[in-house]
């Protein structure tokens, strides 16, 4: 990668906002309140397994629309 182009890449990766996952971390950390509660609380262990899988299928998301918002800004800064 020559200089002009990780000058570029970091400039859109300043440029796309830091706080795109703060809605996700606070879904995955209630999902996993949740399943603690259905798991511990309620006695439904089946219910709380299911719900504790939802965390790593929230931030999963959450990073690939990141990535595609951080692509998408790379080829408009390359237009």
């Amino acid at each position: 990668m020559s200089d002009t182009t990780e000058e570029t890449a970091v400039e859109v990766v300043e440029e796309v906002s830091s706080d795109g996952l703060g809605p996700a971390v606070f879904a995955a950390v209630g999902s996993v309140a949740l399943a603690l509660y259905f798991y511990y609380v309620r006695g439904d262990k089946q219910r709380g397994q299911f719900v504790g899988l939802w965390p790593v299928t929230i931030l999963g998301l959450a990073s690939y629309f990141k990535l595609e918002e951080i692509r998408e800004a790379l080829s408009a800064s390359d237009d």
